[in-house]
């Protein structure tokens, strides 16, 4: 594929970046690489944190999720 420069820069086609939320920019000698980001999943605990009308929900999380 060759894309054209202009004076913003580069357009890179959205389907190409399908999933793609972040990526690294590198420029070496005639060459740059666009890398995807991909997350550590360790760092995606808590941010979908589990929804209980209980109050200690935190505490006794594996009572809620597998219950004897």
């Amino acid at each position: 594929m060759r894309a054209r420069v202009t004076q913003s820069g580069l357009l890179i086609p959205k389907a190409l970046l399908e999933g793609v939320d972040e990526v690294e920019i590198h420029q070496e000698q005639q060459r740059i690489t666009v890398i995807p980001v991909t997350r550590d999943p360790i760092r995606n605990l808590g941010l979908n944190p589990l929804d209980v009308d209980e109050i200690n929900a935190s505490e006794h999380h594996d009572e809620y999720l597998y219950p004897s």
